[in-house]
């Protein structure tokens, strides 16, 4: 099946990454999934959280922001709400959960990394192209803090990204675009390490109950995705 963008169901957007996109922070990228673009960074912050103080260990917490006119029509800065919406604190707790996931926080000693994902321009997929991006402005940010002799190696332990599936006129599709993701009767979130391993699913039904069959398949449609970006992410990293 063709989709309106000429895609087969299998097929992601066209996918680049440009590292080093900010010339100040310790680490970025900028990610382009097809029309979706996510700004990351990565700052370093020499103290951890209280409940960390004294252990050790350190910290990585990330926070999601979209541009007014990331979309079609203007939406309002949550600054000037005085709140952070409940969206964009799900997804930046995602975003920090997928990135402490693949990192050993014991040798980045007491110290936090901030990631910020900004929204320049969205057309669906936008958490898990910012984690997907995310894990490049990382990679870049702890290379540059091992270059300073501040931590002793890189403490990854693996590749993480991430990508949605879904079921979208009774056909599952790959990597679905703000259209698709409107009319789909079941949506995924996939976050997977490069080992294989599982960060997080994120799965609904909009209608319909849909099967364990339907997972499996899904699952294996977004791995065959995500395997492709984990390739985009060495693209970009090698370019460093």
């Amino acid at each position: 099946m063709k989709r309106a963008d000429g895609r087969a169901y299998n097929e992601l957007r066209p996918a680049k990454i440009t590292p080093g996109f900010q010339s100040f922070a310790e680490g970025s990228a900028l990610i382009e999934l097809g029309k979706t673009r996510v700004l990351c960074s990565v700052s370093v912050d020499e103290k951890v959280p209280p409940f960390l103080r004294g252990n050790g260990t350190g910290w990585i917490t990330a926070e999601y922001g979209m541009l007014p006119r990331a979309t079609v029509t203007r939406s309002p800065r949550e600054a000037s709400l005085g709140r952070v919406a409940g969206r964009s604190q799900e997804i930046q707790r995602l975003i920090g959960r997928s990135l402490r996931a693949i990192t050993d926080l014991t040798n980045l000693g007491e110290r936090t990394l901030i990631v910020d994902c900004d929204v320049l321009q969205a057309d669906g997929g936008t958490r898990t192209a910012a984690i997907t991006g995310a894990y490049v402005a990382l990679h870049q940010a702890l290379k540059t803090l091992a270059n300073m002799g501040i931590i002793s190696s890189i403490p990854l332990i693996s590749a993480v990204a991430a990508t949605s599936v879904g079921i979208v006129h009774n056909h599952q599709m790959l990597d679905l675009c703000y259209d698709e993701d409107c009319n789909a009767a079941v949506d995924f979130n996939v976050v997977m390490t490069s080992r294989k391993e599982f960060v997080e699913l994120q799965g609904t039904a909009e209608g319909k109950p849909f099967s364990r069959e339907t997972i499996d398949s899904l699952i294996a449609l977004a791995e065959k995705g995500i395997d492709q970006l984990f390739e985009v992410q060495q693209a970009a990293l090698q370019a460093i």
